[in-house]
């Protein structure tokens, strides 16, 4: 990985751990403060503490390495991003009945982020298996389409060109020539599908 690569997942990994933590800290302070009655406090630290696993597991398969005999189960996947969906803006539909290898999960995972940089209302995610490829489609009432990002989104650029929100995008191109597939695009105004 380029130095600035891993900059920017490192940059990437701590904004969105941020938040969690954060809640978690004023769940432990609003305790400290409370007489009686603590179970606000408790169920706010709670989800927290389950928002930011999550996040971890998720980033641990999305940004991590994975060689070419590990596989993932869906029970394993939706174990997380059930967690993330809850609340947002986000649905997610994960349809992939059989184990998978963490090399195509990987991929898989990282383009649910390019959803959703490019959903800022959010929508319905889905995520499917058939015949040999991935499917995922996502659907909303207003996309918002940097056309730099997508355009490079299949093939090898300069990492310096994005920014940590946008990671997703330069490490697309190598992760999906790893795991042996090549990623097929297609846009319209209320839904974007991509294969690989």
């Amino acid at each position: 990985m380029q130095p600035d690569l891993a900059t920017l997942v490192g940059s990437r990994i701590c904004h969105d751990l941020i938040s969690p933590i954060g809640a978690i800290g004023n769940g432990l302070e609003l305790l400290s403060l409370t007489d009686g009655d603590t179970a606000a406090e408790m169920t706010l630290i709670n989800d927290s503490v389950q928002n930011a696993n999550a996040r971890i597991k998720y980033y641990r398969i999305a940004y991590g390495a994975a060689s070419a005999e590990q596989k993932l189960s869906s029970a394993e996947v939706l174990s997380f991003i059930s967690i993330l969906a809850r609340g947002g803006r986000f649905t997610y539909f994960w349809q992939v009945a059989q184990e998978r290898p963490r090399r195509e999960v990987r991929c898989a995972l990282l383009l649910l982020q390019c959803f959703e940089a490019a959903m800022p209302v959010g929508g319905d995610i889905h995520v499917r298996f058939l015949d040999n490829r991935w499917v995922l489609s996502a659907e909303s009432l207003r996309f918002k389409i940097d056309p730099c990002l997508w355009d490079r989104i299949g093939r090898p650029c300069d990492a310096t060109a994005f920014s940590a929100a946008q990671v997703q995008f330069a490490l697309l191109p190598g992760f999906l020539a790893e795991a042996g597939r090549s990623l097929h695009t297609k846009m319209s105004d209320d839904r974007i599908v991509l294969s690989f």
